[in-house]
């Protein structure tokens, strides 16, 4: 089963294929997020990793959380279940 990761603090330069990278020396990688501002469109520093196997994800984990990469110490653990948003209303 998949797992999917949380990947804080990350440089604002650094692209979902050097995260790819990163991760992909522990396990098989499914996807990578990079989330950006909705307005703006510039990196917010965090993102997400989905990983094919659970016990790579843990050993990915407790190996980069607080690691060096390009310079920041990266927040690393178990993404949580994204929480229900109310409905939007509308803007006129």
């Amino acid at each position: 089963m998949a797992k999917n990761i949380y990947v804080g603090n990350l440089p604002f330069r650094t692209t979902e294929e050097n995260v790819r990278d990163l991760f992909a020396r522990y396990g098989g990688v499914q996807s990578v997020k990079l989330i950006s501002d909705r307005e703006t469109g510039k990196p917010r520093g965090f993102g997400f990793v989905e990983m094919d196997d659970d016990t790579a994800a843990d050993e990915a984990i407790r190996s980069l959380d607080g690691a060096d990469f390009e310079g920041r110490n990266l927040k690393v653990n178990e993404a949580k279940p994204r929480a229900p948003r109310p409905p939007r209303r509308p803007a006129w």
